[in-house]
């Protein structure tokens, strides 16, 4: 079983440097070594930080047509969902060995990730 979730938890990673790496490598030759400064320019009154749309439906179009941001975006939510992935393997591992407890508990584990990730941006004062 612990073999199983230390792979999970290394591919996810690999997965997700693989892709940030790729979208970097994007960017840089999309921008070029000249204005690749003004790309990344830090607005700290704008949020997000620029012109890039940080929408699902802006990281599926940004997807569709290779736009760097959106790739090094996608890169970072496989990484976010790693944890959970592991979560999820760990439910189906434990019913396999018959061990009801652990289910029942890493299912609570499952639904307070969850939560936290769709829920708490709704709650006021939690979201920039």
């Amino acid at each position: 079983m612990n073999a199983v979730i230390g792979n999970v938890l290394r591919a996810g990673v690999v997965l997700s440097a693989g892709v940030i790496l790729f979208g970097v490598v994007l960017l840089l030759f999309e921008s070029g070594s000249t204005s690749t400064a003004g790309t990344l320019t830090y607005y700290p009154n704008q949020v997000p930080h620029g012109s890039f749309d940080v929408s699902l439906s802006g990281l599926v179009s940004g997807l569709a047509g290779l736009q760097p941001f959106s790739i090094i975006e996608l890169g970072a939510l496989v990484l976010l969902s790693t944890p959970v992935t592991r979560v999820l393997i760990s439910i189906f591992l434990f019913a396999l060995e018959g061990d009801r407890i652990f289910v029942y508990v890493t299912s609570v584990v499952l639904v307070v990730l969850l939560f936290s990730i769709f829920a708490t941006p709704l709650i006021p004062g939690f979201n920039a």
